[in-house]
């Protein structure tokens, strides 16, 4: 009967005890959620290349560990070297303090304290002095961890937290750090150095004691040795390289991954709509437009797949060394110049009041007060809708503009969400000016309103983020026949100074632009489509100081081509190019006078012809039967012209050319002519 009662009373003190031991564990729980909270976040392209990483707090690095992501070597060689039993022990594996302080008996000191990887977890959260006491209790939170947590989600923790030295926390800030790169894939070499230095962070940096480090490396590589994870020799091997130097964080998309990041605030690792790649090119083609220019002048540049919207490269500034480089200059109003005046024109085909080959006055005109004059003060007379488009003649414009409305106009932008930012004094026929730049928009915006415009006239948001569905049923701000008549005008726009069209020149991207000055030269732009990209280049002063005599023609229209480029390059499939409509659409509207003109036709050399070439070098003078200003070309190569306009072919030698004549609607008449030579 006495040891009945005996067996009650030890039942009740277990039970007792093991109700205390939950209270306490519910009541004082391990603080690794809270720990695992405070991670870097890594904002990613959309296939998945890190772009730019953002350190928590006092400027640590600490990565969140994935499995997945991590070298499976590495992961086998942690375990062997650290705690063999992990998958089989509670959390304390008493077989490993026993060798340990076996070890440390016979040693005379302590070699090794038998903690495991939870163990270790354990005293990451809450670090304290090397004492039996707190040795029992990591014992004990080791427990609750096992108690709580997956094997899995233990190892991702350790591998999230592990001291690397300095602020390095974590594997795979330690990869970066020293590898350049994620430890998804590492060399033998590397497994060792990731693993010699948690041991002892500081005492064997590579960056501050590579002697250190590299001793470290080598030990770790014997164990690997040992338990069949190295080969024989490796150490030997390892000891003749250098341990590696600490480099810098990816930094990419500096502005865009900013502003990612703060539309997430809570995601520790965003998947962008960024290619790394096209990323990269900008930023080397922005680093080389900045060491052409003056070093308080600045860039933005905003690449869009114009299908499906994604946003895939952005840069908010050239440098953030120079003045407002730290600023997003692609999410700030500035003047667009004439970039809207596409849109214009557009809307004025929709309504029936113009065609590409309508003709319009170019002449003085007062409108209730407001007087525009264009770039060049001068004035050419009668010219179709085509030219004034081409060559931005700013009466024509304004003119579309009153009769689509001005008021209906920036509401149809509102509602694509390009809603220009008109000044505070601006009058009610002040609005008119919104076709010449007197409006604020966006790098942002322009890039919506052209992606608009190469994708039948549809304005859809702008995607950021990968995982974004575009769930916008869009809204109209051209017809589909509207916006791709504005498109073949544009296509046949002057190029830049040195640059053939692409119908010319073999695989030129065949790039449809336009180009925009605001008021004063402050702000420069280019704005164009280019097989399935649009692309927007501004440059100017940051504080809206103006660069006198700085042109979007000359400031960004360049840049926007060596961008499609680079395009081309990286992905030539997207670059492909998109058959423009010849002749362009002869119906007059309202605003015409009489039907589009006749394409050219080449009067010298006629096609065919024999000619002698001159000895004098002195070259022939081309003419042709044509209404506007002509391009002149001999096979592919510009033809310049003389102090009296005149274009001026001098051929290299005898032998056959071919001579193409250009009208600004892109008609083009050619003749195939031989050169002959007494000589």
């Amino acid at each position: 009967m006495f040891g009945l009662h005996r067996i009650y009373w030890a039942g009740v003190l277990a039970l007792g005890l093991l109700v205390g031991l939950l209270a306490l564990d519910r009541q004082f729980p391990p603080p690794l959620e809270a720990a695992l909270q405070e991670v870097s976040t890594v904002v990613r392209d959309h296939d998945g290349q890190v772009l730019r990483a953002f350190p928590v707090a006092e400027g640590r690095w600490r990565l969140a560990a994935d499995l997945d992501r991590i070298d499976p070597d590495f992961i086998a060689a942690l375990l062997a070297y650290e705690d063999e039993r992990f998958y089989q022990h509670p959390g304390v594996d008493p077989l490993a303090l026993l060798r340990a302080s076996r070890d440390s008996l016979f040693a005379g000191r302590i070699v090794s304290g038998g903690s495991t990887i939870t163990m270790q977890l354990a005293r990451l959260l809450e670090p304290r002095e090397r004492t039996l006491g707190a040795k029992l209790f990591q014992m004990l939170r080791a427990v609750q961890l096992e108690l709580r947590y997956s094997k899995r989600e233990i190892l991702e923790a350790y591998l999230t937290l592990a001291p690397y030295g300095g602020n390095l926390e974590g594997v795979r800030a330690a990869s970066w750090a020293y590898f350049g790169r994620e430890p998804d894939t590492l060399a033998i070499e590397q497994i060792a150095l990731l693993l010699a230095l948690p041991q002892s962070p500081e005492a064997r940096r590579p960056d501050l004691r590579p002697e250190a480090a590299r001793q470290a490396r080598g030990f770790v590589l014997d164990r690997l040795v040992d338990v069949g994870l190295a080969r024989s020799g490796a150490s030997r091997d390892a000891a003749l390289d250098p341990v590696p130097t600490r480099s810098g964080f990816p930094a990419d998309a500096w502005h865009a991954a900013a502003d990612l990041r703060a539309a997430r605030p809570e995601a520790h690792d965003i998947v962008s709509t960024l290619d790394i790649n096209l990323q990269r090119m900008v930023q080397e083609e922005l680093h080389l437009a900045a060491s052409e220019t003056p070093d308080d002048v600045q860039f933005a540049v905003l690449i869009v797949e114009t299908g499906s919207r994604s946003v895939r490269a952005l840069a908010g500034s050239a440098s953030r060394a120079r003045p407002g480089g730290w600023i997003d200059l692609t999410d700030r109003p500035r003047s667009p110049g004439s970039t809207l005046k596409p849109f214009i024109y557009g809307m004025a085909f929709d309504d029936g009041l113009a065609a590409g080959g309508t003709r319009i006055a170019d002449l003085p005109r007062r409108f209730s007060g407001y007087q525009p004059d264009n770039f060049d003060r001068r004035f050419r007379g009668d010219v179709t809708i085509a030219e004034a488009l081409q060559h931005s003649l700013n009466v024509p414009a304004v003119t579309a503009l009153d009769g689509v409305g001005a008021r209906r106009f920036n509401a149809v932008l509102g509602f694509a969400g390009a809603r220009p930012e008109r000044p505070r004094s601006a009058g009610q026929d002040s609005g008119l000016a919104v076709a010449l730049g007197g409006a604020g928009l966006t790098v942002r915006q322009i890039a919506s309103l052209y992606a608009a415009l190469g994708d039948g006239g549809e304005a859809r948001p702008l995607r950021w983020f990968e995982d974004e569905a575009d769930v916008s049923p869009g809204y109209p701000v051209l017809s589909a026949e509207s916006a791709d008549e504005i498109l073949d005008i544009l296509r046949r726009a002057p190029h830049p100074g040195g640059r053939m069209p692409a119908v010319l020149a073999r695989n030129a991207p065949d790039v449809a632009f336009k180009t925009g000055t605001s008021y004063g030269f402050r702000d420069a732009w280019a704005a164009g489509i280019a097989g399935g990209y649009t692309i927007v280049v501004w440059t100017g002063r940051a504080d809206g100081a103006p660069r006198e005599g700085v042109t979007g023609r000359e400031g960004a229209l360049p840049l926007l081509f060596r961008l499609a480029d680079g395009i081309g390059r990286i992905d030539p499939d997207g670059m492909a190019g998109h058959e423009g409509r010849d002749p362009l659409p002869e119906t007059p509207g309202p605003l015409a006078d009489f039907q589009a003109d006749p394409a050219p036709h080449i009067l010298f050399p006629p096609d065919g012809a024999e000619v002698w070439a001159d000895r004098a070098g002195r070259g022939f003078v081309l003419s042709a039967q044509a209404d506007g200003e002509l391009d002149w070309y001999a096979d592919g190569e510009r033809v310049s012209r003389n102090a009296m306009g005149e274009p001026v072919w001098v051929p290299p030698g005898p032998g056959f050319y071919s001579v193409t004549a250009i009208d600004p609607q892109g008609r083009r008449a050619r003749s195939r002519v031989r050169i002959l030579s007494d000589s």
